[in-house]
This record gives structure tokens, sequence and C-alpha cells, in this order.
């Protein structure tokens, strides 16, 4: 007597089961590319898939009314024996289903060729009227709370982030996202979510909770009268910035009240730098350095250390050294930075610390899905967001937690704000859903995920919006569809690179691999070049599809090329030859492909 399937039957997750069906109304998605036996080259793979990506385990076969399978339990076990029996497996027939077909097991490990033989075996049998594969199926509720229509930044289709697909594959558990702003002001759709933070504000005057830095980084309220913040300041009532920017990210959902939250099971832990006035760059390093992981001289070990840091905050001029330094530490001790880009309507270049370096600098679109008329711009953007614009009428900004009070708390409540640092939290919290779904992946890898799997922007944007519209569900899916073992391939062999010419290969030969190349696929590239903006570089699959890791570009005037891309290679079969192209486009200036290689 055969094993029950039901103990030996490999466990499907359900992030797996949800990733897959989730991303078959958004994105292509990649299927084993095994060699078929002729049989199976007949049968397409969505009728030997339980969900895209997933091989069947069972198949629902329905005969004419005139065959003995159609009515005999025992017919039908005595055709799948022998069906079985000439595909080379071992079927079992388990049930009849309620209108007469029959549910065939195919047990365990078998892979798309297996089961597209043992398809193809049914459909070439003149008395089978169909043979499907046992498909598998998810919840696709709408959260229950209660807000949720009015967040259209999360799910519509024109200019909403397509965060509802990407939910049943990850939710952000086991990621703690730090906001650096101005604190957290109690809120019962926020609290479960919420962590210890810190509150770095050194000035007493700015601080306004009557001292300076300690563990408690509730939001007192930042209101300050006319002239209190420079002369000609209009007075402005209490803020409650950061708690509006908390809820973005990891507001309870499915509680039955107010707003879901992107990464609603991350935790948020609030770091309160702004107060009264704005906030200093010393408190914001100490805060980045923290919040990382780094040690504050008088500041206890940080227990949460976060891998996501949101910044919703900037100031005029330069990115400083002091803090490039600190972002850098951050980045290297594995801790994204998104920030907002600005709300001048100007370049990004002039804005700190959205033109820093090692950060994802976030623009902000409208609900058509243009840049909002705010939003800063310019070549530093790396990625857009809804940011919400309210001139067009309120419902058109972004909801989140708040706080009625003017000046001090009062009673929680829900509001629509736009800006940059609206945008921000939405980047922040698809971040920790990368992070979530795949802890393996770097900073720069999950900046490559968002930016590669973006949209184009739905509306207008002049002066640069980055890569396009963040697209949640579709990126989520492509940091799940392959692994990454650290094996590598590489060359070494030395090739020039002509001036203005044609474009130039070299070859790296993969072998030992099985299955398909990993969605976060590492292309580590060293050239040696008097102007990169010349040059153009993609990587061509061993089946010839190419990926374009840099384009040419007039203003990029620095020497060389010395960086790893990161591709979602996980539709491309890992063994084979794969080619790094180069060609240089303009005159005037050489260079060599010194090496590159392939991290698997």
């Amino acid at each position: 007597m055969r094993t029950s399937p039901s103990l030996r039957r490999k466990t499907l997750s359900v992030a797996a089961v949800s990733a897959a069906l989730f991303t078959a109304a958004g994105a292509t998605v990649a299927t084993a590319q095994e060699a078929a036996a002729p049989k199976a080259a007949a049968v397409p793979a969505a009728q030997t898939e339980a969900a895209p990506g997933i091989t069947a385990e069972r198949l629902i076969v329905g005969y004419k009314a005139g065959a003995s399978e159609a009515k005999s339990n025992k017919a039908a076990e005595a055709d799948a024996v022998a069906k079985g029996k000439e595909a080379g497996e071992d079927l079992d027939f388990q049930r009849r289903l309620g209108t007469g077909a029959a549910l065939v097991d195919l047990g365990s490990d078998l892979t798309r060729t297996d089961v597209a033989d043992v398809v193809a075996e049914y459909k070439a049998d003149p008395q089978v009227a169909y043979v499907v594969p046992d498909r598998l199926n998810t919840p696709q509720a709408d959260p229950n709370d209660t807000e949720y229509a009015k967040q259209w930044d999360l799910f519509e289709s024109t200019a909403g982030m397509n965060v509802p697909g990407a939910w049943n594959t990850t939710t952000g558990s086991g990621v703690t996202v730090a906001v650096i702003d101005t604190g957290y002001v109690a809120h019962s759709d926020l609290a479960a979510n919420i962590v210890a933070g810190y509150d770095f504000i050194s000035d007493t005057a700015v601080s306004v909770d009557g001292n300076g830095r300690d563990s408690n980084p509730a939001d007192p309220g930042d209101h300050y009268a006319a002239g209190e913040c420079g002369s000609g300041v209009p007075a402005s009532s209490s803020s409650w910035h950061g708690t509006h920017v908390a809820g973005t990210i990891a507001a309870v959902t499915n509680n039955s009240k107010g707003i879901a939250g992107i990464a609603y099971g991350a935790k948020i832990s609030p770091l309160r730098v702004l107060g009264k006035c704005g906030g200093y760059d010393s408190d914001i390093i100490d805060a980045i350095t923290w919040a990382s992981g780094g040690s504050v001289s008088g500041v206890p070990a940080n227990a949460n250390v976060a891998k996501v840091i949101n910044m919703s905050l900037g100031g005029d001029g330069a990115c400083t050294s002091a803090t490039q330094t600190a972002i850098n530490n951050a980045v290297n001790r594995g801790t994204v930075i998104a920030v907002a880009a600005g709300n001048d309507n100007d370049n990004v270049a002039n804005h700190s610390p959205g033109n820093c370096n090692n950060v994802i600098s976030v623009a902000a679109t409208n609900r058509t899905g243009a840049k909002a008329s705010y939003s800063n711009y310019g070549s530093l953007v790396d990625i857009s967001a809804p940011g919400g614009q309210t001139s067009t009428g309120t419902a058109n900004g972004i909801l989140s937690t708040l706080n009625s009070g003017a000046t001090t708390a009062s009673t929680e409540n829900y509001a629509y704000y736009q800006g940059t640092s609206m945008a921000t939290p939405h980047i922040a919290g698809l971040a920790a859903l990368l992070k979530s779904a795949n802890s393996s992946l770097t900073p720069a890898q999950i900046e490559t995920a968002i930016k590669n799997n973006a949209r184009a922007l739905p509306g207008a944007c002049s002066g640069g919006c980055g890569a396009g519209l963040a697209d949640a569900a579709k990126t989520v899916a492509a940091v799940s569809g392959g692994t990454t073992t650290g094996t590598t391939f590489s060359s070494t062999a030395a090739v020039a690179i002509p001036d203005n010419g044609s474009a130039i290969e070299s070859s790296i030969a993969v072998t030992g691999r099985s299955g398909n190349a990993p969605s976060a696929l590492q292309v580590a590239v060293d050239i040696t070049h008097t102007y990169r903006g010349d040059l153009v570089v993609s990587l061509v699959a061993p089946d010839g599809t190419v990926y374009t890791l840099k384009a040419a570009s007039s203003s990029d005037s620095a020497d060389n090329i010395n960086t790893t891309y990161t591709v979602n290679a996980s539709s491309e079969t890992a063994n084979g030859t794969w080619k790094l192209r180069v060609q240089d486009t303009a005159a005037q200036d050489t260079g060599t492909l010194n090496s590159w290689k392939l991290t698997f």
C-alpha cells in the first residue's frame, strides 16, 4: 500500500504559492528551462503547474461519458497505473470528484518535464475529455482596515504602488525600520508594531521636552510661533510627522480599524532628531549610526538594529562629509537608507541628504502618476513613489496615522499629508518587504531590485524622477524567484575596448549548476576607461537575452567602472556561456575590460 500523499508530499510555503499567484498578473513568471522529452514539448507550462513556478503534484482527469474510467474507480486506478508506467512515474488514483472526474496523485519531487510526460499520456488517450493540474489557490481579499479604501497610493492601477500583490509573499516580518524623525505619539493603530527607539535631540531648545538625550522618543509636539524659527517664518502647529511616516510603513493591518501599513509585519523603531524648528546634522548622524548597529558615546547599545532607515527630512546644500561618512558606515553594516528628495521643486543636487551617495533618493508622484508639483527632481533621484498632492483635493494626499493636537498631543486620528516625506516611507516599507522576503539581500541589491522592477511613470516628470514608479509586487516577486549560493565564475582575460567602435564581448562558461540563475545574480565589472559615460555595458545570458547594466551618459565624465551590478536572472538557465558586452559609443576615449565575474 502506498504512503499517504499528505505524509510524503513536500511542503509548499504559503509565501511561495502567493508570490506565484500575485506575480502572474503583473510580471512574466520564470519556469525551469529543462531539457524536455519529445512528449513534453506539446504540453504548455501552465498545464504542469499548481501555480506559476510551482510544479503540480496532482492532476484532475475528466473521462468521456462512455469510458469505463468515468464511473469505475477500479478502472480509473488501473488507467493511472498504466499511464504512470508509460511515463516512468508511480501514479495513484485518489478519489472521485463531485463532477465525476478522477483525482490522480503524481507523487512528490517531480520536475515539470516529468509532469508533462504524464499529461501527454492522458492527452493522447481518446477516452480522456480533459486533464488539468490540481491548482493551488490562496485568499486575495483586501485588508479589513476601515480606511483602506482611501489608500489609493497602495492599490490604484494608475499611480498606486501595487502593494497588495506583495502581501501574500511577505509582510516585512523580522525587519526593523528606524524612522529618524520627530519621534512617536501614541496611536492604537501603530502601537503593536513599535519597538524601543531613542531621543537623540541634545539641544533642549529644540527638544522642548525639558531634557536632552534619553531613551524616550515620544513626540511632545513641534509647534512654533511666528518668527520663532526665523524672520518671516509663519507659525505652525505640531506636525506629528514621524507618526504619519511610521503609519505608512507599518500601521497594524487587518485589525478592522484605520489604515494598512505597507510592511505591516515589520517593526518601527522611532528615533527622535527633529523638534522645534528642525534638527541638527550632529543628532541625525548619531541616529543613523545607532540605528544601524554602530556605537554612540553615552547611548546604550541598540537592541533593535534596523535593516532599513527612513529619513523624511532634509536641508539645503551639498551632502557633507560628516553625513556621508555616517551613511556609508550604516550601509556597510547592511542597512538600507531611504531619503526624501525634498519639496522645493528644485534639483535634488542642491538638497541634503537627498543628494548623498549610498541612499535611495525618493521623488514624489501625485494621483495621476506625474511628478508632484512640489517634488525635487534630477539625476540623483533614484525612484519615485506616491507622495500625494492635496491641492487637487484633500483625498489625493497620503492618509496615515496622526494626532489631532495643535500643540501638545490630544486624540489620535488620521490625516492626509503630501510630500516627498510621504513618498519615502513607501520605499522604506518596500525595502522591508524585500529584506524579509530574501534576508541575504544587501542594500545595493535592494536598491537595484527596486529600480529594475519599477514601471514607467504614468505621468510627466520634467528634470528626472529616477527609474520610474516603484512596483512592490513585481519587485518582491523578483527577489523571491531565485537562490544565491555564493559560487563565483570569472574571466581575467583583458579585452581592449575600441574607441567609438563595435561592441566587444568576454565569455564565462558556467557549469555544474542546476536549475535557473538567482534573482540577485551578482555581476562584478572592472573596466579602465577615461570617460565611462561613453560606455554601454550589458550582460548576455546563454539564450541570448540581454540585460543592460549601464547605459551611456554624456554627463558621466568620471573614469573607470569598478562596481557590482545585480540582475534578476531567475528566468535564465544557470549553466551555459554568459557574456559581458561593452561598447564605446563616443569618440576620443579608450579603455580596457580588465576582468569580470558572476556570483551565483
